[in-house]
Parts: C-alpha cells; sequence; structure tokens
C-alpha cells in the first residue's frame, strides 16, 4: 500500500445509500474510511482526534450544521485540511474553504478519487 492509497478520509452524508456506495468504492481504491452521517458526528471524530487526511461532505446535513460550517469547523482544528464539498441542491451561497474542492450529484466515484488524489499529497 502507498502513502497515496493509504490515506484516510472521513466522508460526511445522510443519505445512507449513497454513504454506503461511496464509502465502498474509497475503501475499494484503498482509502481508509471514516463515516458519519451528520456534521456533529463528524466534528466529534475530528475533535476526538481520529487520523484524517482529507474531509469529503454532503452540504446539506440533518441538525444543527451544514457541510460548510462543519468545513470552517475542522479548518479552525486542523488548519489546511483537505476538503471536498459535495451537493445536490443547497440555497445557501458557496463559502469554500481555501484550495478545496466542489462537486455537484450525482457525481462519478472516480471523479471523487481522482480529486482525493490530487489533495491527499501529504497527511495532515
Amino acid at each position: 500500500m502507498t502513502e497515496l492509497t493509504a490515506l484516510r478520509i472521513l466522508v460526511v452524508e445522510d443519505e445512507l445509500m449513497l454513504l454506503e456506495v461511496i464509502a465502498s468504492e474509497l475503501e475499494d481504491a484503498g482509502f481508509a474510511v471514516a463515516q458519519a452521517m451528520t456534521a456533529e458526528i463528524a466534528l466529534g471524530l475530528i475533535e476526538g482526534g481520529a487520523p484524517i487526511d482529507i474531509l469529503f461532505t454532503d452540504i446539506r446535513l440533518p441538525g444543527a450544521m451544514d457541510g460548510w460550517q462543519l468545513a470552517e469547523a475542522a479548518r479552525r482544528l486542523r488548519p489546511g485540511l483537505p476538503i471536498i464539498y459535495a451537493t445536490g441542491f443547497t440555497q445557501t451561497p458557496p463559502r469554500l474553504a481555501e484550495g478545496s474542492l466542489f462537486f455537484t450529484k450525482p457525481y462519478r466515484a472516480q471523479a471523487i478519487i481522482e480529486a482525493i488524489r490530487t489533495l491527499g499529497c501529504a497527511p495532515v
């Protein structure tokens, strides 16, 4: 396993089927995957020191935080954490973190895998 394929991805997605599919695709590509269905769960993992190299988050999430807020909180805790956003629809204007990537749904898993490899040159 190379350094690139050993990257640890935190996937935040409230649609269970999509979460399972993308997590499976990422694992098949050699990545370690942690899953969360809300921003609050994901933030708890980050605050708890979980080893995460890239955050991949949906924008529209249940709970008090959306994906934009999650990414902002994650960057406060881990400056430079690579972030990939995805959404099918959002009424809020984009608030992309510096150096992040944005995908609209539906997206191809291979496009996400290539983006992760691009962003994940060095673990955070």
